[in-house]
């Protein structure tokens, strides 16, 4: 397993690296001693599974306000995204900016999200399934998000009419959660 930290403080990319033979294979995925050398968090309390159906689905940007923030590690284990995560963090030398990273059934790769990110995809191919490691419970009362073609972050995203949820459609601008909420503040052990 190699870890790599990504442009925005507490992401990460995973390479994970599977002992392959003619009967298939085996892989680490998540390793406590590992993580905690990167400071990444180890105390998922939560995994989630998700399908979707069709190519160029677009889901998020999701996130939770505190005390619900969360962290995850991102797996695809069938078909492809283009995985984006931006940052919300108040104070954050690169607030209101995004970076993204292909996971595939088969780069092996995972990446590391942190507290404080909205988080979303695009799906790239059909039938999509995706796992989700979280290190705070999910609350309805407190989920939240931006809307996926903000024009202040301009992500470049991959389809022209992507399939969206009613709920995704309807979240802020980022310029409405910096007027309303100035950023989201993380306790600096929770990165």
């Amino acid at each position: 397993m190699k870890i790599t930290p990504l442009r925005l403080e507490g992401t990460f990319i995973i390479e994970l690296d599977p002992k392959k033979d003619e009967r298939g294979f085996l892989m680490r995925a998540f390793d406590k001693k590992i993580f905690e050398e990167y400071s990444i968090p180890t105390g998922w309390v939560q995994e989630n599974q998700s399908n979707s159906t069709k190519k160029d689905i677009v889901r998020g940007l999701h996130f939770q306000f505190p005390p619900f923030m969360e962290a995850k590690m991102v797996r695809v284990l069938h078909g492809a995204i283009q995985d984006y995560f931006v940052d919300l963090r108040k104070g954050s030398p690169t607030y209101g900016q995004y970076d993204t990273i292909t996971l595939t059934e088969d780069n092996y790769k995972a990446v590391i999200i942190g507290r404080g990110l909205a988080h979303g995809f695009c799906t790239l191919t059909d039938d999509v399934i995706m796992m989700y490691h979280h290190d705070n419970y999910y609350s309805k009362k407190f989920e939240s998000g931006i809307i996926w073609n903000d024009k202040d972050i301009a992500i470049a995203w991959p389809p022209q009419t992507p399939m969206l949820s009613e709920r995704d459609k309807k979240f802020m601008t980022f310029k409405e959660f910096d007027e309303k909420h100035n950023g989201l503040t993380v306790a600096k052990d929770l990165k």
